[in-house]
């Protein structure tokens, strides 16, 4: 078996050091070697020839974003960012994600040694995404048996009748550019919007706070108790679950911390659920690009319950996971490229009739 050969670049040799240990212990990948700074990762580069570089935000001589910006321009190659959890280290981390890096992986704040080892099997597993994310067939991972939406959420079938629209959003890998070119897109009427983005705690409200300067509408994270009304976003937090509820006519937020769903949380299937149970025909779902089958059963389970669901098609998706196991589920009704994504769900919208009124 060939095994996957990582560049690690970093300007601290503790973390070179962690990380090459942590690569180095998967019987699938190896750490060819580390380089300070980007300007010795240039010549390492191109002696070297990486599968794969993980790349630190901060470093000296040539920022991390500028490094990446040229890489991408001049010798395009999968990336995974190494960021600080600060709401600055966030703010560029987005940033690398929209020049092209596949993913990131968070350094702990404190005793980094301890954090780095005890998130080792996700910095693996987001190296092995990012080797296989720009082809057409995805990592193939193996994923230890998780736990359902049962654990959160129980399926119910008595849902309120109602003529609001809503607009159900999940994603992984690739999911923050996917869901900014879907949200900008909206316009300021549009229905309310519930978006999961598996991301670290942290990160949620940045990304909140980043699509909300994009975007005609308003976009939040979620706190839990808003009213979902036209024109607006709620973003999954990092720590809990986002759910759909009903208080009377209106539909609310609610966060539930309670145990990760398809090692998750938040998870996807956790509000496609709740969508199912509060919303059924009067729900739109969209799944975009990721690893792994997260939003699979809920989507399945929003179908069944009367609503109409879009899938991002493979060819413009960063990983071709989510989607296609929402597919083969059979809970998917039209599979559409990201550009079309937004006009195909507003136009369906439009023929299923207002969305701003209630009954």
């Amino acid at each position: 078996m060939d095994k996957t050969r990582v560049l690690i670049i970093d300007d601290s040799a503790l973390i070179r050091r962690l990380l090459s240990e942590v690569i180095n212990s998967q019987p699938d990948m190896e750490a060819i070697g580390s380089a300070p700074d980007p300007l010795v990762a240039r010549e390492m580069i191109r002696e070297m020839n990486p599968d794969v570089l993980t790349l630190d935000v901060e470093m000296p001589k040539m920022d991390g974003l500028d490094f990446l910006e040229k890489l991408m321009r001049l010798r395009p190659m999968p990336v995974v960012m190494v960021s600080t959890l600060t709401e600055n280290g966030s703010d560029v981390t987005f940033r690398a994600l929209e020049l092209g890096a596949v993913d990131f992986v968070s350094k702990p704040k404190i005793d980094i040694a301890a954090g780095l080892k005890e998130y080792g099997g996700e910095i693996a597993n987001k190296i092995r995404i990012a080797k296989s994310a720009r082809l057409k067939k995805s990592a193939n991972i193996a994923v230890a048996k998780s736990a359902t939406a049962d654990v959160v959420l129980p399926s119910v079938s008595n849902r309120i009748a109602s003529t609001e629209k809503l607009i159900i959003v999940g994603a992984s890998t690739g999911g923050t550019e996917a869901i900014k070119e879907f949200l900008i897109r909206m316009p300021p009427d549009s229905p309310g919007i519930l978006v999961t983005q598996h991301m670290p705690e942290g990160f949620t409200k940045s990304f909140a706070n980043r699509l909300n300067s994009l975007c005609k509408i308003s976009v939040i994270e979620a706190q839990g108790g808003e009213r979902v009304l036209p024109g607006h976003a709620f973003i999954a937090p990092g720590h809990s679950h986002l759910l759909l509820k009903r208080s009377g006519a209106n539909y609310m937020t609610e966060l539930n911390h309670g145990e990760p769903v398809c090692r998750h949380r938040p998870s996807v299937d956790v509000l496609f659920r709740s969508a199912a149970n509060c919303a059924g025909k009067n729900a739109i779902g969209v799944i975009l690009t990721g690893m792994g089958k997260d939003g699979a059963a809920g989507m399945l389970e929003m179908h069944k319950a009367g609503s109409y669901n879009f899938a991002q098609d493979e060819s413009s998706c960063v990983v071709f996971g989510m989607p296609k196991e929402a597919i083969a589920a059979g809970g998917v009704n039209e599979i559409v490229h990201l550009k079309d994504m937004a006009r195909c769900v507003l136009s369906k919208i439009s023929s299923m009739g207002s969305h701003g009124n209630r009954v």
